[in-house]
């Protein structure tokens, strides 16, 4: 026989070109040996990148099909879990009920400080003090507002990112929409001080700072429009709520119906 490299005259059945070094059945893997024409018919027609070959693929039926990873993230395949399913759609239902309450009062009413979340949101509230407090006063004053608003925030990316759970998710996205709209009535209070501050004081009354958005909106010069801000606030929570409300029940709807 004869080396395809360096044509060399080897005996039949040579593993290695002594001349070259060539490893014969490497090469023939991938050349065709002469006289074969079925391997080099192979060869040449190489098959195509992500062809579908039958049998050998399992079916993506069920599995999401051809969605992308944020759509199967954020709505992923329901299971049919019945009670589950139920026990979300009661939770929705109040959800929606009382996010709506919240939207559709006003700022000045304060209804969404006198609400029995407020009292959740309050200890976030002032831990965001102790811990921003380190960056100084501004800082501090803003922790207040970043302690609540980051509190719901962590909740649902843990919910979404970690734990898998959507609906988990949307639920702490309708609270995160609800603390923007619990911290409006006290950005509309800035100038007038009127609300009750913790520990009995009121803004008009308490120490300079003691009142973290009149302190806040002085130091910026935004003091005049504490009752825009304040608007702004409550029409950014809205938002919030109503996609969260609106995720959450495409997945509850979903999921009901995945199990009839």
């Amino acid at each position: 026989m004869e080396c395809p490299k360096c044509g060399a005259a080897e005996q039949d059945g040579q593993a290695i070109c002594t001349a070259c070094g060539l490893v014969f059945e490497k090469y023939w893997k991938y050349h065709p040996r002469p006289g074969d024409e079925a391997a080099a018919d192979r060869i040449a027609s190489p098959p195509v990148a992500g062809r579908r070959l039958a049998g050998r693929l399992p079916s993506r039926a069920g599995t999401g099909g051809g969605r992308g990873p944020l759509a199967e993230l954020l709505l992923p395949t329901p299971k049919a879990e019945p009670p589950a399913a139920w026990a979300r759609a009661v939770l929705f239902a109040v959800l929606v009920v009382w996010g709506l309450w919240f939207i559709t009062s006003s700022v000045a009413s304060n209804a969404v400080g006198e609400s029995f979340l407020h009292l959740v949101n309050l200890p976030f509230h002032e831990a965001g003090h102790v811990f921003f407090g380190i960056f100084g006063q501004f800082i501090g004053s803003l922790g207040g507002t970043l302690g609540q608003l980051l509190m719901p925030l962590t909740a649902m990316l843990v919910l979404l990112l970690k734990t898998r759970d959507p609906f988990g998710a949307s639920v702490a996205l309708w609270w995160l929409g609800q603390n923007f709209l619990d911290i409006a009535p006290y950005i509309n209070d800035a100038r007038a001080g009127e609300l009750p501050l913790l520990g009995g004081n009121f803004g008009h009354s308490a120490p300079y700072g003691f009142h973290d958005w009149e302190y806040l909106l002085t130091e910026t010069g935004l003091i005049r429009m504490d009752h825009q801000i304040a608007q702004g606030s409550h029409l950014l929570g809205s938002l919030i709520m109503l996609v969260a409300m609106l995720w959450g029940g495409v997945l509850v709807y979903r999921q009901l119906a995945a199990g009839r």
